[in-house]
Formats: structure tokens, sequence, C-alpha cells
């Protein structure tokens, strides 16, 4: 079985924000089938206190929180950039863009640098906070599966880092994202693909 010891992983939880995860949020209406169908939040809940439990440091990879005049003299934004931007996801100082009730960050947490796209290691200190905390294991839960998710963990694994995906600690928006983020994609990079269940008997 795999191990976790606490002072080596780091659990990172992925835009945990209102506008994905609360009702009335902007993405929320997206998600829901598939957060609801995998207990999407109850499991991101219980990974976050088991491993608060058991030591072990969390981190909160944040996307941008949209301001006015995001991406709008960029010269290549992406199609989903540009759709946060029509949309004002997360934005800075709404409900939108403020933690979900559940996930509100604690003492001793690590609020990382916000990241513009896909990954929380590109162009943040993700990479450097992990190192400084003499993390080596990274745990990723949290939204989205097929895109944050999955491009954290893949740029953890090039970084050298042991990752851990929790199937049903995330969601996306159809069951076809999933699993191509789990059966397809996920085992190209991710060391341990798991269960809810199966990572907390790990934490012993």
């Amino acid at each position: 079985m795999e191990r976790y010891g606490s002072a080596t992983t780091g659990l990172i939880i992925s835009d945990p924000y209102n506008d994905f995860l609360s009702e009335g949020g902007k993405l929320w209406p997206r998600v829901r089938e598939v957060a609801e169908a995998v207990g999407a939040i109850g499991h991101m809940r219980q990974v976050a206190a088991a491993a608060r439990e058991a030591g072990i440091r969390v981190f909160y990879s944040r996307h941008r929180r949209w301001q006015p005049g995001d991406y709008e003299t960029w010269s290549h934004p992406t199609q989903t950039q540009l759709r946060s931007a029509t949309n004002q996801l997360f934005a800075a100082g709404t409900w939108g863009g403020q933690w979900h009730p559940d996930f509100e960050p604690q003492p001793g947490d690590v609020l990382v640098h916000e990241h513009w796209a896909q990954s929380g290691f590109a162009n943040t200190d993700l990479d450097l906070q992990l190192k400084q905390h003499g993390v080596q294991k990274i745990i990723i839960v949290g939204m989205v599966a097929n895109t944050c998710v999955e491009s954290t963990g893949r740029y953890g694994m090039e970084l050298g880092y042991h990752v851990t995906l929790v199937r049903d600690a995330t969601a996306a928006f159809t069951p076809e994202a999933m699993h191509a983020a789990h059966e397809v994609n996920g085992p190209a990079f991710a060391h341990h693909i798991t269960t809810t269940e199966g990572l907390l008997a790990a934490f012993g």
C-alpha cells in the first residue's frame, strides 16, 4: 500500500471557489452532475480533514481571480481565458471568487500565487513552497479533473514529485472528461490514482 509521511507529503487543493462548488456559482451548473455523482465536495472535505489530522500541510492552488482588463491586451489568450473574462469567473472581491465555506484556509496552510491558465506550477511559487516545506509527494484534489488538476499533476511529475490523484475528490464538466482524466491521461503521469477511501487508509 502507498504510504504518505507527514513531513514529505503535501495536499494541493485546486480552485475551491464558490463559482465552482457552491449553489449559485457560475460554473456549478456545469459540474454539478459529475460532482454529485462522485460525492466530490464531501470527499474533498474528508481528504482535507484527514490530511490536517495526519500533519500533512495543505497548499491552495488558486486560479486567477478575474479583474477588469485581464487578457484584453494579451497576444495569445486562449478561448477559455476569453470566456473567463466574458463571464468574470472568480472575480476578485465577489462572492464567486471567495472560498467555498467548507474550504476556508486554516492557520499553517500555504496560499500559492494565482495561476493564469491551468497548471498550479506555471508562473507561481508552488514549486518553491513545496520544496521549502520538504514535500516530495503531492496529492491533488479539487477542480477541474481534466484541466487544472491534470495540468498541475503533469507539471509536478516533470519536476520530480510523486503525484497522487483522487478520482472521487474532484469533478469535471462531463463523465467523459472524468474518464479521460483518470483512465486515459492520469496513468501517463500519476504515480498513484486512488479513491478517498483508499487514500485515507494509506494515511493510516
